[in-house]
C-alpha cells in the first residue's frame, strides 16, 4: 500500500468519525459515496439502508458531541488489495451503542470513498 493511499484512506475514516460524532452529514457525505449503503443483521433479517435514509436519521438525532458523549474511534485495520480497492475495520460509538464497522472503499475520481458499511451494534456502558 502506498503511503499516500494509506494517508488518504485514514483521512476518509477520520472524517467519517468526525461526522458521526458531530452529527455532520456534510462530513459524512465527504466520506461516503452517493450510492453507498449500510447493512446490518436485524432480527434474523438484513437491514439495507441507503445513504440518504441514514443521513435523515443522523439529522434527526442529537449529535453525540452536543450530548457530551465520549469518543471511542479506532481504526482496527486497513487492507488495500489494489490501487483502487480497500477495506477497513473500525470501532466507534454513540454510547451506549458501540459499533464495529467493516467499510469497503473505492478510489474514485473524487478520491477514496466508502461505498458500503456493514456494521454490528453492541449495547454497553460507555
Amino acid at each position: 500500500m502506498a503511503n499516500s493511499d494509506l494517508a488518504a484512506i485514514e483521512a476518509v475514516l477520520h472524517t467519517y468519525f468526525d461526522g458521526l460524532h458531530e452529527g455532520d452529514t456534510e462530513k459524512l457525505a465527504a466520506s461516503f459515496h452517493a450510492c453507498s449503503h449500510l447493512y446490518s443483521a436485524e432480527d434474523g433479517g438484513l437491514l439495507d439502508q441507503p445513504r440518504a435514509t441514514w443521513f435523515d436519521r443522523v439529522r434527526n438525532r442529537p449529535a453525540p458531541s452536543k450530548a457530551g458523549l465520549a469518543r471511542h474511534d479506532q481504526i482496527l485495520f486497513i487492507d488495500q488489495s489494489g490501487p483502487d480497492t480497500a477495506i477497513a475495520k473500525v470501532a466507534c460509538a454513540i454510547p451506549p451503542r458501540f459499533f464495529t464497522d467493516y467499510l469497503s472503499l473505492l478510489k474514485t475520481a473524487e478520491g477514496w470513498k466508502i461505498v458500503s458499511k456493514i456494521f454490528r451494534t453492541e449495547m454497553r456502558e460507555g
